[in-house]
């Protein structure tokens, strides 16, 4: 399945990996067994209730780190292959925040696109974000996939740009200078949803290019979202209560779904 190719809405569900061994949150008695066990359980309720790639993320290592631990590195990559095997949908990786981890790990480990802030200047909860497109694709290159599709993230959460520029010229340097394939456009937090009018400024500057809303997507305002973006990737409102913290509900995730493919703009 050619998960960008715009010829219908598609869903990227986040799995959320517990706090990897050296984080804060790290259940050091559960250990990785537990890690992979859980994971394992969300991805199965979200391959049942039909979403179309899913999406291995370390949201529990907080606080955020901008430069992978090489501890966190390895542990992600453990869970991602041992999930691997029960995947039916294609996969991406994401390690918070940092491009060249997530390129590294999303290569090893055979995924088909990756998510990260590859581009800007920001100041964050993490200080001073700086990161490095080019090294990230050389890494690409050198690794041998050219394939792995990468998803630019031009707004961060938690996070406030020190670039001036609009967010609709921010996104087009970002595909013309560093070669973005998908964009993204957040919220200022997770579970936040972005800005109908920044989707809609990237929408008109790049027409050409995947457009996918990054945070906050639900059932209530999927239908306004999808009527602008080419699909969304979604990890809270799967989750029980809507919380992120939580297990994912597969209910949640049926209803989801369910109202999707019903839009006209997802025929």
């Amino acid at each position: 399945m050619d998960l960008f190719n715009r010829s219908q809405k598609t869903v990227i569900a986040m799995a959320h990996i517990g706090a990897l061994p050296g984080a804060p949150l790290y259940d050091a008695d559960g250990g990785m067994d537990r890690l992979i066990e859980n994971v394992i359980k969300d991805v199965e309720k979200l391959q049942d209730g039909g979403v179309d790639a899913i999406m291995f993320g370390n949201e529990n290592d907080r606080p955020y780190e901008l430069t992978a631990s090489v501890e966190s590195a390895i542990a992600m990559t453990a869970v991602v292959s041992a999930v691997k095997p029960l995947l039916k949908v294609p996969f991406g990786v994401n390690f918070l925040w940092d491009p060249y981890a997530t390129v590294a790990i999303a290569a090893t480990t055979g995924a088909s696109f990756a998510r990260e802030i590859f581009t800007g200047l920001f100041a964050s909860d993490m200080g001073l974000w700086e990161p490095n497109a080019a090294k990230a694709l050389r890494l690409r290159r050198q690794l041998g996939r050219p394939d792995l599709k990468l998803m630019f993230n031009i707004n961060a959460e938690f996070a406030d740009s020190l670039d001036t520029r609009s967010i609709a010229l921010r996104a087009k340097s970002a595909v013309f200078s560093s070669l973005a394939d998908v964009l993204l456009v957040s919220g200022p937090i997770t579970g936040q949803p972005a800005e109908m009018s920044n989707l809609k400024s990237v929408r008109d500057a790049m027409p050409d290019t995947p457009l996918f809303a990054n945070t906050g997507v639900n059932i209530d305002n999927v239908s306004d979202i999808m009527a602008i973006a080419d699909g969304c990737v979604i990890g809270t409102h799967f989750k029980v209560d809507g919380d992120t913290w939580k297990a994912v509900d597969g209910e949640r995730v049926l209803r989801f779904m369910d109202r999707l493919r019903g839009l006209p703009t997802a025929a």
